[in-house]
């Protein structure tokens, strides 16, 4: 019997890359992710300069809002499985990749435990992923800092680049 949708986790999610068809692979993440739940939205997918790394080519992002009866530690291990299923090899820390899919946000949760860090501690400092999940979730509340996506993005110091490509 299907979970009720007040007993579902809600979990944000962003999907990324810049190797490739970064638009396949955006969509072909998308599709899978949407077997571990039910996909709520999914923003705008913007074209963004790296971060960390910046000599590189530059990346297509999404935002994806998830419904889904696995807890965050499950969901994780769906998303490295998916990951590597797609092709995914981790060389260099920041580095291009055909495909990365991050937690963002986990209902209200704080998790702090090696390999699995919620909310994202860098989702505040970086634009791509602010404005990707901004088009979906303005008024999502960090519930470390209490501060909205959108007053997140409008205080983020960060220089790159962002762009709606589709």
């Amino acid at each position: 019997m299907p979970a009720e949708e007040s007993d579902m986790n809600h979990a944000y999610l962003l999907t990324g890359g810049n190797m490739g068809d970064r638009l396949l692979y955006l969509r072909q993440a998308r599709h899978a992710i949407g077997k571990e739940g039910r996909i709520v939205q999914a923003s705008s997918v913007y074209e963004t300069e790296a971060w960390g790394l910046q000599d590189q080519p530059l990346f297509c992002n999404q935002a994806i809002a998830l419904q889904t009866d696995h807890s965050a530690e499950a969901l994780l291990e769906r998303l490295l499985s998916i990951e590597k299923t797609m092709g995914r090899t981790r060389q260099e820390r920041y580095g291009p990749r055909l495909i990365d899919i991050d937690i963002l946000f986990y209902n209200d949760a704080v998790i702090d435990q090696e390999g699995l860090h919620i909310p994202h501690p860098e989702v505040h400092n970086r634009r791509f992923a602010l404005a990707c999940l901004n088009e979906i979730a303005p008024d999502l509340v960090h519930p470390v800092t209490g501060k909205t996506v959108a007053q997140m993005l409008a205080a983020c110091g960060d220089p790159l680049r962002v762009y709606k490509i589709s």
